[in-house]
């Protein structure tokens, strides 16, 4: 008896999972409390029936994980078209107007931006050059947005009378020793002309350079003024 009752309560079960029957709630003695009465089971079994067809429609192929994206980005080696110091130079204009320290641009310190550069905009005018390199659609600028900008000015992308083309021109970034009009021929010459590897290792190389030399200079800098102040006493 207690084998048969065992095997028909699995076979219901599988039968509500596989959603052939419908589960049903059911009263337990000594578990009423006044007028209130324990939920049924009917929400948990439902439950458990779609996480058993959501896998199996995983395992089937029918259905995609959703994982958050762990994409790191490097701007020194996704555009590599700019040098360090340009990047460089490109991270501190981005951080002196993202106000809100958030990593950032949106519209509003576009705007005054644009209106610090001499090029202010209309409002139409911001929520397009913000559109152009929106990648993401969050209606503001990240910090790869913002070297798009660059990029487009130097592959001779954008009119000549867009608000990008003006962030670019008045920004006194140097991104070519011709301009923004002609860094497109000067970047393909400069990328065939130079290995890249190479190029990043003397910039580094030259970096570590200048660093050290200022820490000798302030060295120096500090032994004079001992000498000088050994001298007044």
């Amino acid at each position: 008896m207690a084998t048969d009752e065992l095997s028909s309560k699995l076979s219901r079960r599988l039968q509500i999972e596989e959603g052939a029957e419908e589960p049903v709630a059911v009263d337990v003695p000594g578990h009423h409390n006044g007028s209130e009465e324990k939920p049924s089971t009917a929400n948990a079994d439902s439950e458990l029936g779609a996480k058993l067809f959501r896998r199996g429609e995983l395992n089937e192929g029918l259905g995609e994980h959703s994982q958050p994206s762990m994409k790191i980005f490097n701007p020194y080696t996704e555009f590599k078209e700019f040098s360090r110091k340009q990047i460089k130079d490109m991270e501190t204009l981005f951080k002196t107007y993202d106000a809100g320290k958030d990593n950032y641009i949106d519209l509003m310190e576009l705007k005054l931006m644009m209106e610090k550069l001499g090029a202010p905009q209309t409002h139409i005018g911001l929520k397009n050059m913000i559109k152009e390199v929106d990648e993401d659609l969050d209606n503001k600028l990240s910090f790869r947005e913002f070297l798009l900008i660059f990029r487009k000015a130097a592959a001779g992308e954008l009119a000549e009378d867009s608000g990008l083309c003006a962030l670019a021109r008045l920004s006194e970034i140097d991104v070519s020793t011709e301009g923004v009009k002609g860094a497109k021929t000067f970047f393909e010459a400069k990328v065939k002309a130079i290995n890249e590897s190479n190029r990043f290792e003397a910039e580094i190389r030259q970096e570590q350079e200048e660093k050290k030399k200022q820490a000798e200079e302030q060295k120096q800098r500090r032994a004079a003024f001992k000498e000088l102040q050994s001298a007044f006493k």
